[in-house]
């Protein structure tokens, strides 16, 4: 066995770790070999991207038509394929389950409904674990797709809807662990959801309504769910002495007061306008010391726009208008900044 020595080096070439792999080959030939791997499934999804054809539409058209949730199954490494996928289709457009075949056997399969449709995922097709669940669904006339690789397998002889990806050659050193084979199933299950979302015109909107947590809920949330509205807008006339505007935007606590007439937006003053006329500061209307022509944004604005615009303009406020420029509400960077 050869010894490999991996170090890494910080700005000062101080060794900051160093650990011992045994292998049987130098690093660079190690690396050659993971490297191939990687290009080895790229290759095996693009060889079926090119050859994908209007019978991949046949199985978006059983998903779209079917008003019940899509069932999806195998078992092993195809089993974890299968959870990803309904997991995807869920979170994008379409309500899905998994359902493991030996517990379909058992009891699980009533989840299926009669409006529902099947996607099963076997590599070889031969799945035995699959053959009850295959049965009932041609006994109950329930629409089923499936991924393989073997076009003659008993999977793709019994569904409405076989996708064959075709014999593909693993990537584990004895050529035997389900690799490229589990990437294409993913791939092509990632496939269907993105065609049926685009089917179905699936917006950020819809999205975020299934993810309102974690980074993407944040990234997605719109400025009409973060602004200050109502009794929280520090609202001023323009007529309005410079000494009660300071108290109403002392009271709101915003940094920024809006200057409005009836329902327009005719300015803002902020700390920085004050500083600016500090001089004539006690001695003036609201309207002699605002701005005349401050960022508005609209109310469907996503946060992370937001955030993108404020920083730009180096402003920490902007007022939220309708599309006939009358205030909605008022949004500061604190508010876009919170989880």
């Amino acid at each position: 066995m050869q010894s490999i020595v991996l170090a890494e080096q910080n700005k000062n070439s101080d060794p900051i770790f160093c650990r011992t792999l045994e292998a049987e080959h130098s690093q660079t030939s190690v690396l050659d070999i993971c490297r191939e791997a990687i290009l080895s499934e790229s290759m095996a999804l693009q060889t079926f991207a090119n050859n994908l054809n209007f019978g991949f539409l046949k199985a978006l058209a059983l998903i779209q038509n079917a008003e019940g949730p899509l069932i999806v199954s195998g078992i092993g490494k195809s089993g974890h394929i299968a959870r990803k996928i309904s997991s995807t289709f869920t979170s994008l457009c379409k309500p899905s389950i998994f359902l493991h075949p030996s517990e379909a056997s058992h009891g699980d399969l009533g989840i299926i409904q009669e409006n529902s449709a099947v996607l099963l995922l076997s590599n070889s097709g031969e799945t035995s674990e699959l053959s009850n669940l295959i049965h009932y669904c041609r006994i109950h006339s329930i629409p089923t797709i499936a991924i393989t690789s073997n076009e003659n397998s008993t999977l793709a002889r019994n569904v409405q809807v076989p996708i064959v990806f075709g014999e593909v050659e693993e990537i584990c050193p004895n050529k035997l662990a389900p690799t490229a084979s589990t990437t294409l199933s993913l791939a092509i299950g990632d496939a269907l959801a993105a065609g049926l979302a685009h089917l179905e015109g699936i917006t950020t909107d819809d999205f975020h309504r299934f993810h309102p947590g974690g980074k993407l809920g944040t990234a997605l949330t719109r400025v009409r769910e973060l602004m200050h509205t109502d009794e929280k807008l520090p609202i001023v006339r323009p007529d309005t002495p410079m000494s009660e505007v300071v108290v109403v935007m002392s009271e709101k606590s915003l940094g920024v007061a809006v200057i409005v007439e009836g329902a327009e937006i005719q300015g803002v003053i902020t700390d920085g306008d004050m500083r600016r006329n500090v001089k004539r500061l006690w001695t003036s209307t609201a309207s002699e010391i605002a701005t005349t022509n401050p960022v508005r944004i609209p109310a469907d604005t996503l946060r992370s726009e937001a955030i993108e615009l404020m920083a730009l303009k180096g402003i920490t406020a902007c007022v939220v208008e309708n599309d006939r420029g009358q205030l909605l509400g008022l949004l500061h960077i604190h508010d876009c900044l919170r989880n």
